[in-house]
């Protein structure tokens, strides 16, 4: 699965240089922070890329039929990862797949190894020093008891390749990286179901890299999000 990433300085360009080169677009948002390792169960807000825009969006997708905030909480917490499998079929995914798909970049993003009873924390990045562009899912929920409206997204995930089968060796599975050639017929909302896809395919692992970090990296109680979080672990 893909619950913890790292974004910061290489996905923040990468975001700034989309809005450079689409000049159509707006940045909807604020967003001045950076994640050297954050979790999805902290439900961060990060620029997502969309058709028309760039969203600082919720991590955690709320489908529009969630009836109150407590509800829409509750299933923000199950839905950081959607599985491309199962993606047409759950309520809570199968709408936006449709028409309702968004890019986040990374710096990159980090997986468990499971050895006996001890967890091995890894960092993985592109082998080319540039960023992914995840695919993902999004929608806008409202609140209908106080108006407050919360625009929400789901990372895509996929098969493991061979590098991730070895790291994520309980699970198997990966988050959906797209080549940056694919990024505007990710995003089309008129791009056909059936080439939507063919895109979710499992990403090669000859463009991915990974080392072992600090067991801290796991640690929920204290404060992960420096940069030394991310150096490498003998």
């Amino acid at each position: 699965m893909c619950f913890t990433v790292s974004f910061e300085g290489k996905a923040i360009k990468a975001v700034k240089e989309h809005l450079l080169i689409n000049k159509d677009l707006r940045m909807r948002g604020e967003f001045n922070d950076t994640f050297y390792l954050v979790s999805g169960f902290s439900h961060p807000k990060l620029p997502v890329i969309k058709y028309e825009s760039v969203d600082v969006s919720e991590w955690g997708l709320i489908p529009s039929f969630a009836a109150n905030e407590d509800k829409a909480n509750e299933i923000a917490n199950m839905t950081l990862n959607a599985r491309s499998d199962t993606i047409h079929e759950k309520p809570s995914f199968r709408n936006s797949i449709k028409d309702k798909r968004c890019i986040l970049p990374l710096d990159g993003f980090y997986e468990w190894q499971h050895i006996n009873k001890k967890k091995q924390p890894y960092y993985i990045y592109p082998s080319d020093g540039t960023v992914f562009y995840l695919g993902c899912i999004y929608n806008t929920w409202i609140n209908r008891q106080t108006g407050e409206v919360r625009d929400t997204f789901s990372i895509i995930t996929t098969d493991a390749n061979q590098l991730m089968e070895k790291i994520h060796n309980t699970k198997k599975r990966m988050p959906l990286i797209l080549p940056k050639n694919a990024l505007q017929e990710w995003v089309d909302p008129s791009t056909k179901i059936s080439s939507v896809d063919s895109l979710m395919t499992t990403y090669s692992a000859e463009l991915m890299s990974a080392y072992t970090i600090s067991p801290d990296a796991g640690n929920s109680r204290i404060n992960r999000n420096i940069p030394e979080i991310k150096n490498k672990f003998i």
